[in-house]
């Protein structure tokens, strides 16, 4: 029997499942919508399922890498004290060491391989089953790097921070500023990267700030003061931002590019994950839970 997009859509709304589980639930109850519900509740999947409305926000970030390719990635749970639990540090390796042997570059990607006939998808849901919170993988990327380059990685906090860099020049030269980019957050390498929109806005912020605090002072300064007033705070802004420009974290004296410069080195590129970056966390309130509960 064929299966269609709505069929998967309905098993899907029903229980929770991901599109690939769904779609293999019906090939394997050929297209029976209750067999199929009833062969992702055998496997567990439907009962993880229950879990996918919470906010997984917690976990660890990993890199691992062989040779000239690397693969760093997030792997999500509920709360902090899961991710210290072996089984699922044992699912962030096993996570790892498939995305590498693969040519998987991207999450959506990464889910669709298999470990021993199962979608890491599947894995994934298993083990929401079976820990109890609700796993997630995300921001998964893949980075290839020339025989000349080196990878630089580093890891703050057992996996709460992790950055990989790829650099011309020394190992250790990689792995310093791969700390760096771990404790400096930089959202850009360097100033070539900034796009006009972010320019542009962060300009009139600085320039209403200006303005606003011209109004209130007693000597207003003129339109030219003002406006190399905002320059300087731009080029201020684009510093801290910018990888090169920031000051070097061991050395707060010199900037990246120094040290760069004096190793005879260059960043050609770099990545940075934190964990639960861009996810809206839940605001628990314990007490009112509590006193919900009493009440009742």
């Amino acid at each position: 029997m064929q299966i269609t997009a709505q069929m998967v859509k309905e098993l899907r709304d029903r229980t929770g499942a991901g599109m690939m589980d769904s779609k293999r639930a019906l090939e394997e109850t050929n297209g029976d919508i209750e067999a199929a519900i009833t062969y992702l509740r055998e496997k567990g999947i439907a009962k993880a399922a229950k879990k996918q409305s919470r906010i997984a926000a917690e976990g660890l970030c990993n890199i691992v890498i062989n040779g000239n390719e690397a693969v760093i990635y997030e792997l999500n749970s509920e709360t902090d004290f899961v991710a210290k639990n072996q089984q699922f540090l044992d699912l962030l390796d096993l996570v790892g060491k498939t995305i590498l042997n693969s040519k998987a570059a991207n999450t959506e990607a990464a889910l669709a391989l298999t470990v021993d006939g199962k979608s890491l998808d599947l894995i994934l849901a298993e083990a929401t089953a079976t820990i109890g919170e609700k796993i997630t993988l995300r921001r998964v990327s893949r980075v290839v790097k020339n025989e000349s380059e080196v990878f630089g990685a580093y890891k703050h906090m057992g996996g709460r921070i992790a950055s990989l860099v790829v650099v011309n020049g020394k190992n250790e030269v990689a792995k310093d500023i791969a700390m760096h980019v771990a404790a400096s957050n930089p959202r850009f390498l360097d100033k070539s990267e900034i796009d006009a929109d972010t320019l542009a806005k962060e300009k009139h912020i600085l320039t209403e700030q200006a303005n606003n605090e011209n109004k209130e002072a007693v000597k207003p300064k003129p339109a030219n003061v003002l406006e190399k007033i905002v320059e300087g705070r731009l080029n201020k802004f684009l510093q801290e931002i910018c990888l090169v420009d920031q000051a070097y974290i061991k050395d707060p004296n010199q900037k990246v590019s120094d040290y760069l410069n004096s190793n005879k080195s260059n960043v050609v590129s770099y990545i940075r994950l934190e964990v639960g970056e861009g996810i809206e966390k839940k605001e628990e309130d314990f007490a009112a839970e509590v006193a919900a509960v009493s009440s009742k």
